[in-house]
C-alpha cells in the first residue's frame, strides 16, 4: 500500500466536499485501492464542448484531480501539501454521453515529486484518454487533510 495512512474511500469523498470545481462538475470518487484511486465525471451539459463531445479540458479536471488528491494520500498531511505542476493528455477517443471514469496509478513518487498516470476510459471500457500528472510536494504551515 502506497498511502500514508489506511484512508478508505468515504473519509476521500468527504475530504473533497464543498464548493469546489468537483461538485460543479459532478466528480466523485469511486474506488480506492492499495496503488491506486478512481472517480467518474459524467459527460453532459456541463463537460462537453459545442460539439457535443467531452471537452479536453475537463478531461484534465478529472486526471488532475484523481491525480493531486492520490498524490496527497501518499505524504504526511500534517507536514506536506502536494499540487499538481505539470499535465498531458492525449485525448485518443471522444465520448458523447454516460460516465467516463478515471483511475491514477503512481509511476514515480519522491521526497518532493510524484508522477501519476491517468487513464481515462467511457462505459464500454475503451480509453478515451492517457494523461499524465506531475504533483509537487512542499511543506505547510498547517495541515491540509483533516485527520482521520
Amino acid at each position: 500500500m502506497i498511502w500514508f495512512e489506511d484512508y478508505c474511500l468515504d473519509y476521500v469523498s468527504k475530504w473533497m466536499k464543498g464548493q469546489n470545481i468537483l461538485e460543479h462538475l459532478d466528480i466523485q470518487f469511486t474506488d480506492l485501492g492499495p496503488d491506486f484511486l478512481s472517480g467518474t465525471m459524467p459527460v453532459d451539459h456541463k463537460t462537453v464542448q459545442p460539439f457535443g463531445i467531452l471537452h479536453g479540458g475537463a478531461t484534465c479536471v478529472l486526471a488532475e484531480t484523481l491525480g493531486s488528491v492520490a498524490s496527497g494520500l501518499v505524504i504526511n498531511p500534517q507536514k506536506e501539501f502536494s499540487v499538481g505542476s505539470f499535465i498531458t493528455a492525449n485525448h485518443i477517443r471522444r465520448a458523447q454521453d454516460g460516465l467516463v471514469t478515471g483511475t491514477a496509478r503512481p509511476v514515480h513518487l519522491g521526497r518532493t515529486k510524484h508522477v501519476w498516470d491517468i487513464i481515462i476510459v467511457n462505459e464500454d471500457e475503451k480509453t478515451i484518454a492517457k494523461c499524465e500528472l506531475t504533483c509537487v510536494v512542499q511543506p505547510v504551515d498547517k495541515p491540509v487533510l483533516p485527520k482521520t
